[in-house]
């Protein structure tokens, strides 16, 4: 069953255009601006010689994420979390499912005992900033650990799998992937998919609005996921290619 006609002419498993262009950042040891059509987030990867207190003392290290949206990447201002004193529910969610995500593309072992941070912060959204973030985060971690590896402090790359995200849903009884914010919005089933480049899952976020849905559509969903994953993770091999 086809689909609504959508935004760009895109067929109901067509991505977004993507775009993922890496060293935006000056000072960060790696970074990546993620474009997933009109969504856009910076992804940072700051390194710390040091690790959190549950890490301390194992001989590993940790990945760990932070995640905001600017106040005005919506269409009206929303007012910064920090001038609230504390983070939403919904931020906490995302960044807690970013710092999964980018762990499962790292042998924390071999990382040693330090902490990478991507921060993750929303300059534009139009529905699917986590996955946007987990896509663009990996490729901010691969270049801090390259940053790591050509300042000699690790000999070998802590890096095991690439880790993308894609968002995938059901509307009139279709499924789609990537979803604007139009789609998002009144979709009957939301999903985020995240998924190693091998194509194994590492998380999958699914709800459903107003009615149940259907094995058969879990299935076809996830396998929508799973080939827009590994196209992502083509993009993600461009953008991490040497330059020059």
């Amino acid at each position: 069953m086809r689909g609504l006609m959508r935004a760009n002419g895109r067929g109901d498993l067509d991505l977004r255009i993507i775009t993922l262009e890496p060293g935006v950042s000056k000072h960060a040891e790696g970074s990546c601006l993620a474009k997933f059509g009109d969504t856009h987030v910076l992804c940072t990867a700051s390194i710390e010689d040091r690790v959190p207190p549950h890490v301390f003392g194992t001989g590993a290290g940790w990945v760990t994420a932070e995640y905001g949206m600017l106040p005005r990447s919506t269409h009206e201002r929303m007012a910064r979390e920090a001038a609230r004193g504390k983070q939403g529910g919904r931020t906490l969610e995302i960044q807690r499912l970013v710092g999964r995500a980018l762990r499962a593309a790292i042998d924390l072992r071999q990382l040693g005992q330090r902490t990478i941070t991507i921060d993750c912060d929303v300059i534009q959204a139009d529905g699917g900033t986590r996955t946007a973030a987990i896509t663009g985060g990996f490729v901010a971690l691969a270049l801090a650990v390259r940053a790591l590896k050509a300042r000699r402090a690790i000999s070998t790359s802590p890096v095991k799998r690439q880790v993308a995200a894609v968002s995938v849903g059901v509307l009139n009884g279709a499924v789609y992937v990537d979803l604007d914010y139009g789609e998002d919005s009144t979709a009957e089933v939301d999903m985020n998919v995240v998924a190693t480049g091998e194509g194994e899952l590492v998380e999958v976020q699914g709800t459903a609005e107003g009615k149940a849905f259907r094995r058969e559509q879990l299935d076809r969903m996830v396998d929508a996921a799973l080939a827009s994953i590994a196209l992502l993770k083509e993009t993600q091999e461009r953008a991490l290619a040497p330059r020059g």
